[in-house]
């Protein structure tokens, strides 16, 4: 059997955690991409605060979030200190926290992104 990757829309705020767990039962790989939603899990409140709780930034916190779930991230920088920053995933999120922040609101607008495709619900 080929290993299989499927990739997909994930981030604080949408977890589709039952196909992550089906997923992960056939073995087939998940993919992450757009972590941060955009940057617009930048705005979200609850998500900073559990970001200062454990001492690193958002896009670490995001990172790591789907890293606990089993998942691969493409999280997209240009900014160099951006991607080293984003390597330094070297702490646990609790499994209390993880609880919370799968259940944060989820994100129905994405601002200028909505106007892509996935964003704007057309796919």
């Amino acid at each position: 059997m080929k290993p299989m990757v499927n990739q997909v829309l994930r981030h604080i705020s949408n977890t589709p955690i039952e196909l992550i767990e089906y997923c992960q039962e056939q073995g087939i790989v998940m993919e992450a991409y757009s972590p941060m939603a955009h940057g617009e899990v930048l705005k979200n409140p609850v998500i900073a605060q559990m970001a200062d709780k454990y001492g690193v930034s958002v896009p670490r916190l995001c990172i790591r979030y789907d890293l606990q779930l089993g998942m691969i991230t493409l999280p997209k920088t240009a900014n160099p200190q951006h991607m080293k920053d984003n390597g330094d995933v070297d702490f646990e999120i609790s499994a209390e926290d993880m609880e919370t922040l799968k259940n944060v609101d989820r994100i129905e607008d994405y601002g200028e992104s909505g106007s892509f495709p996935v964003f704007g619900g057309r796919l």
